[in-house]
C-alpha cells in the first residue's frame, strides 16, 4: 500500500500560532505533526509515501530523507501551488500501486485501513472517507445515498452530519484525464462532476479525527494526539 500526503499548503488559518514551517510540520507534543500521521500509516501496513510538499519544501525533505519509521519517502515538488487536484496529479505520478490512498497532511484520521481496502476490492470505485462530526459547518457536509456520494455541500451548513474527512482511496489512473502542470481542486474540479456522472463511494470511519488546521483545534491535539507520538 501507498500513500500520498497532501503537505504543501501554506497554512494560512495557522499563521498566528506557527509562521515558521509548514502546517504539516507543526509541533503536537513535541514532535512535527507529521510524524504522527506518517507512523499511523507506517503501524497499519503502509510501507511507502510520497509527500506533497511545495511552501517551506525544504524543511520536510531534510526531516525525513527518503526513509523514515518504516515507509520508504518520495516527494512531489510544487514550483507553485497546485491545489489539492493538481498535488494528487503530480504525485499519482510517483506511484506504483493500485489503488493510492491521499490524505491531507493537516488532518488525523485513525483510519480502518483494511476495511477501506475490502470495500475497494468489492467494486474498484473510488471511495471518500466521511466521518461523522457534531457541526459540519467548519467542514462542508457530505450527501450520502445507498454507500454512493450523491453531494459535496458547501461549508456553513450547521449540524450534526457526515463530513469529507480529507482522505480518499483511488485508483492510480483516477486523474489521468485532467490537466498536468495546472491548479485544481480534487473536490470542487474532480469529486462534484463526477458523484453525477459515475459511482463515487463512501466509507464511514469511525476513528480519531481531528485537522489541525485552526489553531482551537491545533492547541487540543497537543493532548489528544500526545499518546500516539513516535518513541512515547
Amino acid at each position: 500500500m501507498e500513500a500520498i500526503v497532501l503537505a504543501g499548503g501554506f497554512g494560512t488559518r495557522l499563521r498566528a500560532v506557527v509562521s515558521d514551517v509548514p502546517k504539516p510540520m507543526a509541533p503536537v507534543a513535541g514532535r512535527p505533526f507529521l510524524e504522527i500521521l506518517l507512523g499511523s500509516l507506517a503501524a497499519k501496513g503502509v510501507r511507502r509515501a510520497v509527500l506533497s510538499v511545495g511552501h517551506l519544501a525544504d524543511t520536510v525533505i531534510s526531516h525525513f530523507g527518503d526513509a523514515w519509521g518504516g515507509l520508504s519517502i518520495a516527494y512531489a515538488i510544487e514550483s507553485e501551488p497546485l491545489g489539492t487536484g493538481g498535488a494528487t496529479k503530480l504525485a499519482l505520478a510517483q506511484c506504483r500501486d493500485d489503488p493510492v490512498l491521499v490524505l491531507n497532511g493537516d488532518t488525523f484520521l485513525d483510519l480502518e485501513l483494511d476495511a477501506l481496502v475490502a470495500q475497494w476490492r468489492g467494486s474498484g470505485a473510488p471511495i471518500v472517507v466521511a466521518r461523522a462530526v457534531d457541526d459540519t459547518a467548519r467542514f462542508g457536509r457530505l450527501g450520502v445515498d445507498g454507500g454512493r456520494i450523491v453531494a459535496f455541500a458547501e461549508k456553513g451548513v450547521p449540524g450534526p452530519g457526515l463530513i469529507n474527512a480529507g482522505c480518499y482511496l483511488l485508483p492510480r489512473g483516477f486523474l489521468d484525464d485532467m490537466p498536468a502542470g495546472r491548479a485544481f481542486s480534487l473536490e470542487t474540479d474532480v469529486f462534484v462532476p463526477r458523484v453525477a456522472a459515475s459511482v463515487v463511494e463512501v466509507f464511514t470511519s469511525s476513528g480519531l479525527f481531528i485537522d489541525i488546521g485552526v489553531p482551537d483545534d491545533y492547541a487540543r491535539a497537543q493532548t489528544l494526539l500526545a499518546p500516539l507520538v513516535p518513541g512515547r
